[in-house]
């Protein structure tokens, strides 16, 4: 049987205050958001789900930013393959908290700023909005160079005459565009991903030591590779990527008899992340780190490969890498304004008018035009990931921490928070993160 377009037996809950106490939330019913018409979940077939996946899918490519690339290039050009192992122990960690945030965005059906500022109070959800909003205009930054970098290495014209034609262009698409066709264009950059695979495969590697170094973990006292193992595992959980997954489960409103496969979708973008960087580390392994060659940026891989693996190659590389721009940017900006809009309480959403909601605009507007002139300010692409990476060491595990609590809220997410395993997979991930994070920045400061 369908589901009925007019009702969802999820409720919003809103924690109310009487006297300075907090009362029992109150529930307000949404409707459902169907644009696509999903069969009941027991006669769905795999086929008709692989279908219905796309938002989880978004959200965990995005995370294969040029911030995460570069950090990726950086491990095979210094380590080679010696730390692939690292990257597939990210994907449960990975995995886990992704879906804890379909979940949230699934059952509160509340914008996370909101939600942590009802049940924590306005300073932690100050707090929050500061770091993330800090770590998402740096990352925008480097961003738009990776993106940049990629176009010159296309065209041949300066990095410099792309930053500004990036930004407007991605602030015209969400400005103009609704959010299903937001979602279209995402899902298309997706598949420029695949360029990451051939390119791998162009520089014929090692595949027998590629294949040891997967599934056998090594362990040296060696400055690259615990400067590697602590970059790769405090930078690649960015809290925008998580955040964009609840704000894209909020926008879908699948009712929740479909919960499962809210929860799949974000699985298999995790899963899609981690071996697409599992192929940008065999990459740069098998050519920079052969020939002892160390890269900054993602860019600077780009432009090594074409000496070292032909120009096919490079060029290749450079177009999952303005890919890569494409699709995290958007993500980005989006994540940004949605977050304030919905801890200052604004109506937030792609897929009204800007005239319905132009607090919201102003802002996703506002982070791409600040992205773009920190650009142009003359500091270099690895110092903005440097500053980006401290806020992140900082905002990341506080965000990551909040939204384990709120899954675990019986007043926000009922008969629907998570249990006590998936939660203590969490703590486990944030403290690993945490720790990660911050030792890598001492490294680095000292």
């Amino acid at each position: 049987m369908q589901p009925q377009r007019g009702s969802d037996p999820r409720a919003e809950r809103a924690p109310q205050r009487r006297g300075g106490r907090r009362q029992p939330a109150r529930i307000v019913r949404l409707p459902v958001r169907a644009r696509r018409p999903l069969p009941a979940p027991a006669r769905m077939t795999i086929l008709q789900a692989v279908r219905h996946l796309g938002p989880g899918v978004i959200s965990g490519v995005s995370d294969l930013d040029p911030t995460s690339v570069a950090t990726l290039v950086i491990i095979g050009s210094t380590v080679g393959y010696s730390l692939l192992w690292l990257v597939l122990l990210l994907l449960p960690m990975l995995m886990t908290v992704q879906v804890v945030s379909a979940r949230v965005g699934a059952v509160a059906h509340e914008g996370v700023g909101r939600l942590i500022h009802d049940r924590f109070g306005r300073w932690w959800a100050l707090a929050a909005v500061l770091l993330v909003l800090s770590v998402n205009v740096l990352t925008i930054t480097a961003d738009l160079e990776g993106g940049a970098a990629a176009l010159q290495l296309l065209t041949g014209v300066d990095w410099r005459w792309f930053i500004l034609p990036m930004a407007g262009a991605v602030g015209v698409v969400l400005l103009f565009r609704s959010y299903d066709e937001v979602q279209g264009v995402l899902r298309i950059i997706i598949l420029v991903f695949a360029s990451y695979v051939v390119a791998a495969f162009l520089v014929r590697p090692d595949w027998a030591s590629v294949l040891y170094h997967l599934v056998v973990p090594g362990f040296r006292w060696d400055p690259h590779y615990v400067a590697g193992a602590l970059a790769l595992l405090g930078t690649m959980l960015t809290s925008y990527v998580y955040l964009w997954e609840t704000i894209e489960v909020q926008e879908e409103r699948q009712p929740l008899e479909y919960l499962w496969l809210v929860e799949l979708d974000a699985a298999v973008g995790v899963v899609a992340a981690v071996i697409l960087s599992v192929f940008v580390v065999i990459t740069t392994a098998a050519t920079l780190g052969a020939q002892g060659e160390i890269a900054q940026t993602a860019g600077d891989a780009a432009r090594a490969l074409v000496p070292l693996a032909g120009p096919f190659a490079g060029i290749i590389f450079a177009v999952g890498l303005l890919a890569s721009a494409l699709l995290a940017v958007p993500v980005l900006a989006s994540t940004t304004a949605y977050l304030l809009a919905s801890t200052l309480r604004w109506r937030a959403s792609l897929a009204v008018p800007e005239r319905e909601a132009r607090p919201f605009y102003l802002v996703l507007l506002g982070s791409l035009m600040l992205g773009a002139a920190l650009a142009y300010v003359g500091i270099e692409p690895f110092q903005i990931l440097f500053l980006a990476s401290i806020a992140g060491g900082i905002g990341t595990p506080l965000v990551l921490g909040l939204l384990i609590l709120l899954a675990r809220d019986a007043q926000v997410m009922g008969e629907r928070r998570i249990g006590p395993r998936l939660a203590a997979m969490g703590w486990l991930t944030l403290s690993v993160v945490a720790v990660a994070g911050a030792t890598y920045l001492i490294q680095q400061l000292l």
